[in-house]
């Protein structure tokens, strides 16, 4: 007997198109992980699907699950991109509604998106019998204690249940997350060992392109890793810290919220030895704000640096651009075998940046502090965002602009989104802004997309110009020479391949029409 078997969702065609057969990422899945670690180590017996990894059909995960009765079926909804919890919900609810007519198991999600709209999700989705309403590490322990009886429910904090009885969606008072001094005791670790792999462990996860120098056979073993858990800053346009949420908001913001904790760091370095006994060096630190506390960051990257002896090691995390500042810092994140940092500049305009809540660093030089760290031997990858409130034309092709200056080795360029969970996201409801109308609509990359207009431009707009500064960015001469010069004429000629996927967008094509 099974007492949680957990399932992570497959939409990746629905989410990337055609991207998705080469070049998106295949993550390993961390709250799984921890989650399924946390059960063991309270004596509970648990499996992970990775249906995505897999590349599992419904029918195919359907048969799977009846080879062992299970008494609960956790759908963890998240991925590799902030708005995954969202748009990952399509491949959930279709193979939830499945299990239903084949199953009699608990069906219980987890996830950004059920996080920030849990009555809502409950009404629509009859599949679903509980969501958790934050991270859901001490709700999902005493879900699994009890029988699965609706009586028991009501005394479980930090759930919303459909009570078959009454057909009543109820939602049970807020239960905490893990607090500072309980990490390493009440998350104590990865489930490595039940991830599915073909020939080798991790064989089936893949690094994004840029972060394997552009070379496919770099792309694997892949492994994602966190040492903290929140994010103390509340961007308008970001979702993530409903995870943390600490209240019953039926529309959460992610801006009533726990503070960032730490796992120690003698913790976080056994999990990075297990990951190398295995025989992953590429890894992603999945920290919003990796390079933020010193007290932290500083010993995990002196133990790292120790056994980065012969530079194998392929890491990457976040940062902000205030905190790297000091080359003392970038020398030892260097040695540690960190050769990607991730920047969030999100835009070129210092008035769009300030209006959603990125303005602390408007005193920082980008220009500056981008050059310190190619000069240390760190490669960055730079995300920005088009379409943010007060953008127009103008403002955009500046964040083009300080992009193509900047000519970064990776470039992220999205359309603003109203997440849910994020400020941005009820400030569309209340402005009555059109939203999408399924769960894909929230991708960066899908078909459907749809992202939030401004005052100025039409969504459609944003997006046009979004898709176009991508080609433009990729194909620019400097940037591919940049590539060259570092990686070798393999990696511009992945870029070139890669450039040929176009992605097809409805409401391009439904404005072009008129």
């Amino acid at each position: 007997m099974i007492d949680a078997t957990f399932i992570v969702p497959n939409n990746a065609a629905g989410v990337y198109q055609d991207l998705s057969n080469k070049y998106s990422a295949i993550e390993t899945p961390t709250w799984a992980l921890l989650l399924a670690e946390s059960c063991r180590s309270i004596n509970l017996n648990v499996s992970i699907i990775d249906t995505l990894a897999e590349n599992l059909s419904d029918s195919q995960t359907i048969e799977r699950l009846k080879k062992n009765t299970t008494k609960a079926i956790i759908f963890v909804v998240y991925g590799q991109n902030v708005n995954a919890g969202t748009t990952n919900m399509s491949g959930a609810i279709r193979l939830s509604k499945l299990i239903k007519k084949n199953l009699s198991t608990r069906i219980c999600f987890i996830g950004s998106h059920v996080q920030a709209l849990p009555v809502q999700t409950l009404q629509e989705q009859e599949s679903i019998d509980i969501v958790f309403t934050n991270e859901g590490v001490y709700a999902l322990r005493n879900i699994l204690k009890t029988n699965h009886d609706y009586k028991e429910y009501k005394k479980v904090k930090g759930i919303a249940f459909r009570n078959s009885s009454t057909n009543k969606i109820e939602i049970n008072p807020p239960e905490k997350v893990v607090p500072q001094d309980k990490m390493d005791i009440d998350l104590p670790g990865y489930a490595w060992d039940l991830l599915p792999y073909k020939n080798t462990p991790f064989d089936l996860y893949r690094a994004p392109m840029w972060h394997s120098e552009y070379k496919e056979e770099n792309r694997t073993p892949y492994a994602a890793i966190q040492t903290s858990l929140g994010c103390q800053f509340g961007c308008n346009f970001c979702m993530i810290n409903i995870i943390n949420r600490d209240d019953n908001d039926p529309i959460g913001v992610a801006g009533n919220y726990s503070k960032m904790r730490f796992w120690s760091t003698d913790f976080i370095i056994k999990e990075f030895d297990k990951l190398f006994s295995y025989g992953v060096k590429t890894i992603k630190i999945t920290d919003e704000m990796f390079l933020l506390n010193p007290k932290y960051y500083k010993p995990l990257c002196e133990k790292l640096a120790e056994r980065n002896t012969e530079d194998k090691f392929k890491i990457w995390a976040y940062s902000r651009i205030d905190t790297v500042k000091r080359p003392e810092i970038l020398n030892l994140v260097r040695k540690a075998g960190i050769k990607w940092l991730c920047l969030g500049i999100e835009s070129g305009d210092k008035k769009v940046r300030l209006e959603v809540a990125k303005g602390k660093f408007e005193d920082v030089d980008v220009r500056t502090v981008v050059k310190k760290i190619h000069d240390a031997n760190i490669e960055v990858l730079a995300n920005f965002i088009f379409g943010l409130p007060g953008d127009d034309l103008e403002t955009m092709k500046k964040t083009l602009d300080l992009g193509k200056e900047l000519c970064t080795s990776g470039w992220n360029g999205y359309a603003a989104m109203a997440l849910p969970g994020s400020q941005l996201y009820k400030d569309a409801i209340e402005k009555k802004y059109k939203l999408p109308e399924n769960f894909e609509g929230y991708s960066f990359h899908a078909y459907n997309t749809v992202p939030l207009p401004t005052e100025k431009l039409p969504a459609y707009k944003i997006l046009e110009f979004r898709d176009k500064a991508f080609i433009e960015y990729h194909s620019n001469e400097n940037f591919l020479k940049r590539i060259k010069d570092k990686f070798g004429i393999q990696a511009v000629n992945s870029i070139k391949e890669m450039l040929k996927i176009k992605l097809k967008r409805k409401i391009i094509e439904e404005a072009n029409k008129h």
